[in-house]
């Protein structure tokens, strides 16, 4: 008997021993969902959608984006959390994916013990974009004209804890003024209320206001960057008025946190395959910059982030309420 459980439990160790290889070999066995924690629509969904289109052309497999928005970006994410951890369910998120949960009581996942960073995308300069009638043409008119209103100027947020909110923060920091933030369930819904001037000034990527600065549906006065970006060459950087004012926002891919290495490899390599296509071209052209590396580069980029968010966080108080 003691010998041939012996020899049973000898079978189920080797059994194991090759199941992630062969599972590794056969991915993606079926359609690959891509959630990502926020409505259609703005930044997140255009790139994430670029790259789940790319992944599938060099796999030769569907991959499904799922919009999935609601508590912050916290039920999309959770959902993948709590997948089976085979590669067919990732996450496409911003870098509010990182902040987000330090502003809240309450969060069913931690974002560094269960998931598996995968490969960083790209990273975003914001604009900051006002309102079409009111008197602001520049980072120095926004800030007296901030200072005048007291606490009553209005930004939005796509969400609370969000790089453009985080941008928002330090940015009347550096101005000495205060104001009032509307949060809203993601950036599409927020650029609306902008342009029907429900909110007086939204900072978000520039992909978002881009079109609509072009056709004057509303007015950026700055980017986020530390020189002048190519696809918006007449608005200056808000360090011209701030001198070492500079605020990214960034994009990534991750999976549960026990996703098979060998899977979680041939991801990072096919993510930066497709970066190096003509993805790079069109996010280039629309004012991301492509940040292609390997895993490591993500998890320290993702570590640091989150330290300087924190310390924005904390001092700012800024909680979901």
């Amino acid at each position: 008997m003691q010998r041939k459980t012996f020899l049973r439990a000898a079978a189920a160790t080797v059994a194991g021993a090759f199941a992630v290889p062969l599972l590794a070999q056969s991915w993606p066995a079926r359609p690959v969902r891509v959630i990502i924690p926020f409505p259609p629509g703005g930044t997140l969904d255009a790139v994430g959608r670029m790259l789940a289109q790319k992944l599938g052309e060099q796999l030769g497999q569907t991959f499904v984006v799922e919009n999935r928005p609601g508590g912050n970006g916290v039920i999309g994410a959770d959902a993948v959390a709590k997948a089976a951890a085979d590669g067919h369910t990732l996450l496409f998120n911003a870098s509010t994916f990182t902040s987000a949960p330090m502003t809240m009581k309450q969060v069913p996942y931690s974002v560094e013990r269960d998931f598996a960073p995968i490969a960083m995308v790209a990273k975003a300069p914001l604009s900051v974009a006002v309102h079409k009638n009111l008197p602001i043409t520049d980072i120095r008119s926004l800030v007296a004209y901030a200072r005048s209103k007291g606490d009553r100027m209005t930004f939005a947020t796509g969400s609370i804890g969000s790089a453009g909110h985080l941008a928002t923060e330090l940015l009347a920091r550096a101005g000495d003024f205060r104001y009032t933030i509307v949060p809203y369930k993601g950036t599409a819904p927020a650029m609306q209320d902008l342009i029907g001037g429900q909110v007086d000034v939204f900072i978000d990527p520039i992909l978002g206001s881009l079109q609509q600065h072009r056709t004057g549906l509303l007015r950026v006065v700055g980017v986020t960057s530390a020189a002048r970006v190519p696809n918006l060459p007449e608005v200056p950087p808000v360090a011209d008025s701030i001198p070492g004012y500079e605020f990214h926002s960034w994009y990534g891919l991750w999976a549960p946190v026990k996703l098979p290495d060998e899977i979680r490899q041939r991801l990072n390599a096919e993510a930066n395959k497709a970066l190096a296509s003509d993805m790079r071209e069109r996010l280039t052209q629309q004012g991301l910059i492509v940040t292609a590396g390997s895993i490591d580069d993500f998890v320290r980029f993702q570590r640091d982030d989150m330290a300087r968010s924190l310390k924005l966080i904390t001092e700012g108080n800024i909680r979901l309420e």
